[in-house]
This record gives C-alpha cells, sequence and structure tokens, in this order.
C-alpha cells in the first residue's frame, strides 16, 4: 500500500509495534528443552494480548501463530513437538493484522554455545538488513535493495537465499510490489514512491542459494543444507528515507 493520511501511518505504526514486541517477547523466552509449540503460544498470548490476530493463520490457514524454523529449516516451519536444543538457530517470523492493516517482521536467534561462524553469520544478516534498508526512500529505484545486499554479501564471503523475496505490505500481509529482491536483479525497473510500505527480508547463507519444500506444505529448508538468517523489518518509503515500522517501543 502507499500512505495516504495520518491515520493509515499511526494504524501501522501500531500493528508494527505489535509484531516488533511480540518477536522481542519470543527471543527472550527461548530455551534448550521447550518446543516450538510453546514458543509459538507465547507469541499468540502477545497478539492476542495486544487485539491483533495471525496474518499467516488468518491469512492462509498456517497451522500456528507464528513461523519458527530450525537449523535446515529457513522459512514457515511449523510449530511443533520439535524441542529447541544448545547450539540451534532459531528463526522466528512474525506477521499480525490489526483494524485492516498488517506488518511482518522477523529475526533470527542463536541457542549458546554457537560457533563462532554462526555469531558472525547472525551479526552480519543484521548488517545485511541495513544495507538494504539504507536504499529505501521516496524516488529510489527498487533494484538498489538487491544490490546492496548483494555486495554485502559477496564481500563477506556469503550466499544469499534467491527465491525468498521481500514485498508490498499494509493493506494486505502480501501485496504490491510483489517480489522485491534481495539480491542483484537485473530486470528490476521500478521505482518506490513516497509512502510505499514495504518489507526488506535478506536471507543470509553460509552457502545455500535456494530454499525447497520439504515433507509438509509449508516448511522451507536451504539447498544445499547450511545455516542461513533471515532479518526483516516493515518500512515505508519517505523522503527522508526508510521509517521503520517493526521497531519494539516504537
Amino acid at each position: 500500500m502507499t500512505v495516504s493520511s495520518d491515520d493509515e501511518l499511526a494504524a501501522l505504526k501500531r500493528i508494527g509495534r505489535i509484531v516488533a514486541e511480540t518477536l522481542e517477547a519470543m527471543g527472550r523466552a527461548i530455551e534448550p528443552g521447550m518446543t516450538t509449540r510453546d514458543l509459538d503460544a507465547i507469541g499468540r498470548a502477545c497478539l492476542e494480548g495486544a487485539g491483533a490476530r495471525s496474518a499467516p493463520e488468518t491469512v492462509y490457514g498456517f497451522p500456528g501463530a507464528t513461523c519458527i524454523s530450525v537449523n535446515e529449516e529457513i522459512a514457515h516451519g511449523i510449530p511443533g513437538d520439535r524441542r529447541i536444543g544448545p547450539g540451534d538457530l532459531v528463526n522466528i517470523d512474525v506477521s499480525a493484522e490489526k483494524d485492516g492493516y498488517f506488518a511482518d517482521t522477523g529475526a533470527s536467534f542463536p541457542v549458546p554455545p554457537v560457533t563462532r561462524a554462526v555469531e558472525r553469520l547472525c551479526k552480519d544478516g543484521r548488517r545485511a538488513l541495513w544495507t538494504g534498508l539504507r536504499q529505501v526512500g521516496a524516488g529510489k529505484p527498487v533494484a538498489g535493495i538487491g544490490r546492496a545486499v548483494g555486495t554485502f554479501a559477496a564481500k563477506n564471503g556469503y550466499t544469499l537465499v534467491r527465491n525468498l523475496a521481500s514485498h508490498g505490505v499494509g493493506r494486505a500481509l502480501h501485496e504490491e510490489p510483489t517480489e522485491i529482491a534481495t539480491w542483484p536483479d537485473a530486470s528490476e525497473r521500478r521505482i518506490m514512491g513516497e509512502g510505499l510500505v514495504l518489507t526488506v527480508e535478506p536471507f543470509l547463507s553460509l552457502g545455500a542459494d535456494f530454499a525447497e519444500n520439504g515433507d509438509d506444505p509449508w516448511t522451507l529448508y536451504s539447498r544445499p543444507r547450511a545455516r542461513t538468517v533471515q532479518y526483516e523489518h516493515t518500512v515505508v518509503a519517505t523522503r527522508n528515507g526508510p521509517l521503520i515500522l517493526t521497531m519494539a517501543g516504537a
């Protein structure tokens, strides 16, 4: 969507804050021995307590309030009986709706003890996100996001998963502009208009370049199998750059 009024922006900020605070609470709660279903229940309670509805559950019939992916799972993991253990890498994706407005955020959380390579991957995953965010602004090329993230990944020895893209959001969970590449895409010609609402969510990896289906209809796995992180914000493109909606406490 494109923000056209102060009321719309205020509503987007409300749902953005809710998903950000839900993600933060879930990240704090992670501990070895808990199941991903236990973790999802914390997220559900946060969303419902704030008067919001899980977007994947409401829109797509996803079997959980949040997506929780562990290790080789890199997106859309179904909360269930899997127990989180020391050394795991847990990705949480939280998207929700309130009063007809949607926001989407995510982050990866290492469960100590983890290797230096995984620690560095998480740190650089956040850096990759901010590299992309800095390319957001009214009048700027959409392609700038993928070019900047691609340069960062190549310089630091990472690969990017190239079939999980950013997207427009706001009045729906996924809307125009669709398929915003967070990798270099020479065919991209679109320009960001003022007030455009979108996600930025690069998937930075220690070797994977593709996400593939598994045994259930939802969970996506890295191909080839490699540790992969995703960090995501929902933002508004303004003349002053990105206005980040999914910051806890914002």
